[in-house]
């Protein structure tokens, strides 16, 4: 299979709201709107998209409808202090304050209305106990 595109779907009962909070707190514009799913697009990378879907629409498989799992995702930028500041004067609430990891992270962890959770992250150099776990190439674009 060779995948032309990736991106998360987000189920939500409130499509707008969740939507609304990634175009103001992450810089993300709407590609596609309608009262049950919007995809948005990173307002700075045309290739980092996320799409809201009203959790319960039929073209979800029964099974599927309103289910929610557990999610966690991830943006990594240049300054996770700069979108931390940012964060925190917009209220985002934060589930873990901004910290510097020794496998290699500095980053914060905030919520979306919907309850994903949101790491963002500046890889850092990690400790010599973490090194070890990284490829040669990855451990370069640390900064080690």
């Amino acid at each position: 299979m060779k995948c032309t595109h990736f991106y998360p779907v987000i189920q939500t009962s409130d499509v707008a709201a969740v939507a609304d909070f990634y175009i103001r707190n992450f810089r993300f514009k709407a590609a596609f709107e309608s009262d049950w799913y919007m995809h948005l697009q990173s307002a700075e990378d045309a290739s980092v998209n996320i799409a809201i879907l009203q959790g319960d629409h039929e073209t979800i498989p029964e099974p599927g409808r309103g289910a929610t799992a557990h999610m966690l995702i991830n943006f990594e930028v240049e300054d996770v202090d700069a979108e931390y500041a940012k964060a925190v004067a917009n209220g985002v609430p934060i589930l873990k304050s901004l910290r510097s990891e020794p496998f290699g992270q500095r980053h914060f962890i905030a919520q979306d209305p919907a309850g994903v959770l949101i790491d963002v992250i500046t890889p850092i150099p990690p400790s010599s106990e973490f090194a070890g776990g990284f490829s040669e190439d990855a451990l370069k674009e640390t900064g080690a």
